[in-house]
């Protein structure tokens, strides 16, 4: 069933390390059985400046998620319209387990990894590399570990050679 009403809405809740990092409301803009997208404001109170980017109340993330894939992408806008059609500030790309709609509710397990695409393609940065070591997954599920791993060196290879707009099409 594919789903392009935005009038849908459900939770979105990420779980890092077994508990709950975080559980917000996200309109659900299209669901085709293999990739969930949903689009919410930023969901954090406050702003979040990492230093190449600054996430603040009134940016809109439209999310995609698959069922099948151990990453989702984030396409981060400034406010602009309803639609988040404001002024693009790049991807956030999350490295978790396949993402599971059930229940009016998208579980997404967070496995640290993470890729920043600014929004020219200039700059894809790597990021949490450290936390991921200092989690202790490569122990606890090696597979797990490895497939997050080797979904982020994917990612990256798909990014650089300019695929992302595809991927998300």
């Amino acid at each position: 069933m594919s789903t392009t009403s935005s009038e849908n809405s459900l939770f979105v809740t990420l779980v890092k390390g077994g508990r709950t990092k975080i559980r917000y409301p996200a309109d659900l803009v299209r669901d085709d059985s293999t990739r969930i997208t949903v689009r919410a404001p930023w969901a954090l109170p406050g702003v979040r400046d990492f230093g190449f980017v600054r996430f603040e109340p009134g940016d809109v993330f439209t999310e995609h998620y698959w069922r099948d894939r151990w990453f989702s992408v984030k396409e981060v806008r400034t406010g602009g319209e309803p639609g988040g059609s404001g002024e693009l500030k790049g991807w956030y790309c999350d490295i978790n387990r396949p993402a599971v709609l059930r229940d009016g509710e998208l579980l997404v397990e967070d496995l640290d990894l993470d890729l920043w695409v600014s929004a020219d393609g200039s700059s894809v940065l790597r990021l949490d590399e450290d936390e991921f070591e200092e989690s202790g997954l490569a122990d606890r599920d090696p597979v797990a570990a490895e497939a997050a791993v080797r979904a982020l060196d994917e990612l990256e290879q798909l990014v650089r050679a300019g695929g992302l707009a595809e991927l998300l099409s």
